[in-house]
């Protein structure tokens, strides 16, 4: 897949954190795509309360994934997002296998956009950080500068 298939993804995967915005939740999306480039799975935020506490959009659909594909073929997948993983979903995406990440803005910038919202107190740890530490070769691609502003508008007004 090349640069312009990557934007496309991305494209959507805000269109995905919009549906979440909609829905009340935190307004991100991730979007699994086959080798082929099809679309395989979408999947947004979704409401995060003291008993579930592991709604990000990359968990679940990794959580979806390796339950519909098996680990072999999620390894030519890629996971696009709006926003770069955070640990947890770093570590589900480690665990699902899928061989690739492609992300919009990434933790810090979103650390910018969210300050000290409890909804999203994020760590200051990259993916790649994450992925170093196992023994996979993840391939991480992003930020897309060309997308922040397209990205970031779903985020206004949202965090206090």
């Amino acid at each position: 897949m090349g640069y312009q298939d990557h934007i496309l993804y991305l494209k959507r995967c805000i269109e995905v954190s919009k549906d979440a915005r909609e829905h009340g939740n935190t307004p991100f999306g991730a979007v699994l795509v086959s080798p082929e480039g099809q679309i395989l799975l979408e999947q947004r935020n979704v409401e995060i309360t003291e008993s579930k506490c592991t709604g990000h959009a990359e968990a679940m659909l990794m959580e979806a994934a390796s339950k519909s594909y098996d680990k072999l073929y999620l390894w030519g997948c890629t996971l696009y997002t709006t926003a770069e993983p955070c640990a947890m979903c770093a570590g589900s995406i480690y665990w699902g296998n899928v061989g690739r990440v492609v992300y919009g803005i990434t933790e810090k910038r979103l650390a910018e956009l969210t300050g000290d919202d409890e909804q999203n107190l994020t760590l200051n740890l990259p993916c790649t950080e994450v992925f170093a530490r196992g023994r996979k070769n993840i391939k991480v691609i992003g930020p897309f500068p060309e997308l922040e502003q397209e990205t970031v508008a779903v985020h206004a007004g949202f965090w206090t």
